[in-house]
């Protein structure tokens, strides 16, 4: 077997937990998992540290599946409160983002279907005055 160990990341820089940040939002936002990422996040807000060591206990097993160095990597971004508080503002500005446009397209139907019903009625009572 060639597994190289790779060894414990004890710190990261702000430049790579804003990478990571912008990666997980992106990741969250484009699923249209947004509410419901926003609501995980702040509801396990307070106990953000146990489940840093949580993840630092299971690493073992999610090395199997998980590239370690960006596992760990995550494991140090959620660790910091500031960083939590960052990943959910990210994720609700790319959620409005994303939202505008599909906002901005349903606005467009709902007036295209009133057009067409006001049409339909329209119709309908010229037929009946003559």
């Amino acid at each position: 077997m060639n597994y190289k160990y790779q060894g414990i990341i004890t710190e990261i820089s702000e430049e790579e937990a804003q990478q990571m940040i912008e990666k997980v939002a992106r990741f969250i936002v484009t699923r249209h998992l947004a509410p419901a990422g926003i609501l995980a996040i702040e509801s396990l807000h307070p106990l953000h540290s146990l489940g840093t060591q949580a993840l630092y206990f299971i690493m073992p097993f999610a090395e199997i599946i998980f590239d370690s160095a960006k596992y760990q990597r995550f494991a140090l971004m959620i660790q910091k409160e500031e960083n939590i508080k960052a990943l959910v503002k990210r994720i609700d500005e790319l959620d409005e983002e994303l939202n505008e446009e599909r906002r901005a397209q349903a606005r467009l139907k709902k007036k295209r279907r009133k057009a067409k019903f006001k049409a339909a009625v329209a119709r309908i009572f010229r037929k009946h005055k003559s």
